[in-house]
């Protein structure tokens, strides 16, 4: 199974940068470009930015198998 997150793609239908959803959530830019590129998913930050998108923490990954 692989997982991977697809925020680019979120925040592209959003009309939102990095740095936008930086500010709306608290979050630093770098963790949420950690948290884009696979690197790093912080409990805080998978709930900030799904509420903050209003999205389920499931939809921010693509899941396959």
């Amino acid at each position: 199974m692989k997982i991977r997150p697809k925020l680019t793609e979120l925040l592209k239908q959003k009309g939102w940068t990095q740095m936008k959803l930086s500010e709306v959530t608290g979050i630093p830019q770098g963790s949420i470009s950690r948290f884009d590129t696979n690197k790093r998913h912080d409990d805080y930050h998978l709930f900030a930015i799904s509420k903050a998108l209003g999205l389920t923490i499931e939809e921010l990954f693509e899941v396959t198998e």
